[in-house]
């Protein structure tokens, strides 16, 4: 049923149709076992659905099960203080429930790396540093809302440093760039269990550019987003991740760590 092929740092399964329809079959039973979770909406699950199946179909059980790893952590950190932060006006809408513009916000990234990986486009080894980037980022900018809005202490603009209200586009505050930081380490260390990654200085890379891109993210907040109206935040959560996986990408390259 599957061929393994080692494609760098993990098994990555042969192209067919078996593949492709086990896939489907897996992911449609654990979604509909799931819909009662408080994670994702009804329309979320559907959607998470199918990037479950495109996920397994092209980088395998590893790559499928590293992106279920941070949908939980997001949905966890979200909690954090749920209560307080609803007072205050910061909370997710929706009771914290992701919905399908918000997967894809955070997913299309990597989605598309692993379409690419899949079609065996390009060197897998250097994907799969992007693909790992563009979830440490995302993780990190989750980590670094959620506690930063909830237990920050000072909050400044990232471009000016003026204090400004939790919550404000492009406000950064220290908890909540540590947290960013300790979330794009989790989600390096995730990638690194389920051996997407494997180079020590690969899982260097990825953790530092989840940062950076994190924070460039604050950056285009502060500049751009009150300023242009079709900047939504979902999309900005997918400039965030794209720019992390090229950056990865770019930097990996003359280290030697393509293939």
């Amino acid at each position: 049923m599957l061929r393994a092929v080692q494609h760098s740092s993990m098994i990555l399964p042969d192209q067919n149709i078996p593949v492709w329809g086990a896939a489907l079959l897996l992911n449609s039973v654990l979604i509909a076992i799931a819909q009662r979770l408080p994670l994702l909406t009804r329309r979320g699950w559907v959607h998470a659905g199918i990037l479950g199946t495109i996920l397994w179909g092209c980088v395998g059980w590893r790559g499928w099960l590293a992106v279920v790893i941070y949908l939980v952590l997001g949905s966890l950190v979200t909690r954090l203080g749920f209560a307080q932060k609803q007072k205050q006006g910061l909370a997710e809408a929706r009771g914290g429930r992701r919905g399908p513009a918000n997967v894809w916000g955070s997913a299309l990234t990597g989605t598309v790396i692993a379409l690419l990986i899949g079609a065996g486009v390009g060197s897998s080894m250097l994907l799969l540093i992007g693909f790992a980037a563009s979830f440490a980022a995302k993780l990190a900018d989750t980590f670094g809302s959620e506690i930063g809005k909830r237990w920050g202490k000072t909050t400044v603009l990232i471009t000016s440093l003026r204090r400004v209200p939790a919550g404000t586009e492009g406000a950064v505050s220290l908890e909540g760039t540590v947290a960013s930081a300790a979330g794009s380490l989790l989600m390096t260390l995730v990638m690194a269990a389920l051996s997407v990654l494997t180079s020590p200085t690969a899982m260097i890379l990825v953790a530092g550019v989840g940062l950076i891109a994190t924070l460039l993210e604050s950056l285009l907040g502060a500049l751009a987003q009150d300023k242009v109206n079709w900047l939504s935040n979902e999309i900005v959560n997918g400039l965030q991740t794209a720019w992390a996986a090229v950056l990865a990408m770019l930097i990996a390259a003359p280290l030697g760590l393509a293939g």
